[in-house]
C-alpha cells in the first residue's frame, strides 16, 4: 500500500528508485516512541491477526478509536515506516483522518523531501527531460515534478482510495513460516487487502490508486510523456517497486531484531 508514489522510468531512470523510500511506509519524522497503555488503540482480539495472516475470508472488525497513534518503525533504520503491522502489534480499524494522516506525515518526512532532492539532482545531472533546462529554475520544475509525482500516489493509494472504499492502507506482517511462503504472502498483498470491516478484499487501492495517479500526472508532464504506453509503463514500475516494499516489509522486523540481538547480547 503501503507505501505509498508515480514516476517517469521510462525517460528518467533515477525517479524509479523513489518510491522505495515511499512506499516503504507513509510517514515521518525521527522514530517516535511507541504508544504508552493508557493511549494505545486497543488489541485486536489475537485470533484475528492469525486469521488474517492464513489469509482467512472475514476477520472480525476492531473498535474505531478517535484517534490511533502511529508507530514508526523505520526501515533500514532511516525510511519512514508507519504502515507496518507486525505481527504482535496490536491494530485497530483506521479512522478516515488517520489515512489522510498517513499521506501528509509521509510527504512532510524530512528523509522523504531530501530524498526526493536527491532524485531531482540525479535527474539535473543527467538532464532528464531536456525543456526544464539547467541552474535553479530547471531544479525546481524537476524537484517539482517529482514531489507532485510522490505527493499524488501516496494520496491516492493511501488516503483517497482507502477512505473511498473502506480498505487498509496498512501492510501487515505474516512472520511466519518459511521464507518462500512469506515471500508468497507479501507478493499478494498487492492484490489482497484488508477492509475496514476485517475481511479480505481485492486490493483496488493500491492496484487503481496507482493508475489514477499515473493518469493525473499526464496533466504537468511534458506533452512526449503523455501517452498510454508511457502511462503504462509507469503504473506498473510503480506496481514491481510496491511489491519489492511488501517483501521489505516484511522481513525488516527480523532482520531489525538479530542485528539488536548481536548488539545487546543476553
Amino acid at each position: 500500500m503501503r507505501i505509498n508514489s508515480l514516476f517517469r522510468a521510462a525517460r528518467n531512470p533515477f525517479r524509479a528508485i523513489a518510491p522505495l523510500a515511499l512506499l516503504l511506509a507513509m510517514p515521518i519524522h525521527s522514530q517516535e516512541p511507541s504508544p504508552t497503555a493508557a493511549d494505545a488503540p486497543p488489541i485486536a482480539p489475537a485470533q484475528e491477526q492469525i486469521a488474517l495472516n492464513a489469509d482467512s475470508a472475514v476477520l472480525p472488525a476492531s473498535p474505531v478509536p478517535s484517534e490511533i497513534a502511529l508507530k514508526n518503525n523505520r526501515l533500514f533504520y532511516v525510511l519512514a515506516n508507519y504502515s507496518t503491522v507486525e505481527k504482535q502489534d496490536p491494530f485497530a480499524t483506521l479512522p478516515p483522518k488517520t489515512k489522510f494522516k498517513l499521506s501528509v506525515k509521509t510527504m512532510t518526512d524530512p528523509v522523504t523531501v531530501s530524498f526526493l532532492g536527491v532524485i531531482a539532482l540525479m535527474g539535473q545531472a543527467n538532464n532528464s527531460e531536456p525543456s526544464y533546462g539547467q541552474g535553479l529554475k530547471g531544479y525546481t520544475k524537476r524537484y517539482a515534478t517529482t514531489y507532485t509525482d510522490s505527493a499524488i500516489g501516496t494520496l491516492m493509494t493511501t488516503s483517497v482510495f482507502p477512505t473511498l472504499l473502506h480498505q487498509d492502507p496498512r501492510y501487515f506482517q505474516l512472520g511466519t513460516g518459511s521464507a518462500w511462503h512469506r515471500v508468497k504472502y507479501s507478493v499478494s498483498r498487492i492484490f489482497i487487502t484488508r477492509a475496514d470491516g476485517g475481511n479480505l478484499q481485492f486490493n483496488y487501492s493500491e492496484i487503481v490508486g496507482n493508475a489514477v495517479a499515473a493518469g493525473i500526472s499526464n496533466t504537468y508532464h511534458p506533452d512526449y510523456q503523455r501517452t498510454l504506453g508511457n502511462t503504462m509503463n509507469v503504473w506498473g514500475t510503480d506496481i514491481v517497486l510496491n511489491t519489492l516494499c511488501n517483501i521489505a516489509k516484511e522481513f525488516w522486523p527480523d532482520i531489525r531484531r538479530k542485528i539488536h540481538d548481536r548488539r545487546h547480547p543476553q
